[in-house]
């Protein structure tokens, strides 16, 4: 089958999109504004290493405005994204409810913080991977629903409790990504 993206509507198209670009990893996007801000994108992926870069599309609000991650992006211009693991599953999920602007994710659904670097959000408590960005540029996508913004990775966490080797700096991320419009865990890693 093959399918004209051109006759299909939006919805259809990003129905056909969750489906088929399969694992999709979640970045759990801390930022600060009125209050601190936490919620899942699974439309993310790494973009270069040089300069070190990653992409989070952005929706905006039913009303139209945007969401608080871009609007604190855009005015903070640093946030941190984390990968989902086990321990987060719950809480990631319950964050990608819509909330107020002066309410925090973080407070609602009693996520503990930790603070990593003081020049950064905080992140979830015992977080396995967090990345520490600055806010670099958005890319203009004529009648997108989304706001596609890259952000430059200036530091990498790892949670030691993770690494295996600390020498070739090698470890074992936990982590829960989107198939189609569900959650998965990726556990069975092949060698060719």
């Amino acid at each position: 089958m093959l399918i004209d993206f051109e006759t299909q509507t939006p919805s259809e198209r990003y129905k056909l999109m969750v489906s088929s670009v399969i694992p999709r990893p979640i970045a759990w996007v801390v930022t600060q504004g009125e209050v601190l801000n936490i919620a899942p994108f699974s439309y993310f992926t790494p973009l270069s290493s040089k300069p070190a870069t990653m992409i989070v599309s952005i929706g905006h609000r039913p009303n139209g405005e945007p969401k608080d991650t871009l609007k604190n992006l855009r005015e903070q211009k640093k946030c941190v994204i984390c990968i989902v693991g086990e321990e987060h599953f719950e809480p990631m999920h319950l964050s990608a409810q819509s909330l107020a602007s002066n309410e925090s994710e973080l407070e609602a659904f009693d996520i503990e913080t930790e603070t990593i670097l003081k020049d950064f959000p905080p992140v979830p408590k015992n977080i396995q991977i967090a990345y520490f960005c600055e806010y670099l540029k958005e890319v203009e996508l004529e009648g997108s629903s989304t706001v596609p913004t890259i952000v430059e990775i200036k530091r990498l966490y790892i949670n030691e409790k993770i690494i295996t080797d600390t020498e070739e700096l090698k470890f074992n991320v936990e982590a829960i990504a989107r198939v189609g419009r569900t959650y998965a865990t990726l556990t069975e890693k092949k060698n060719p």
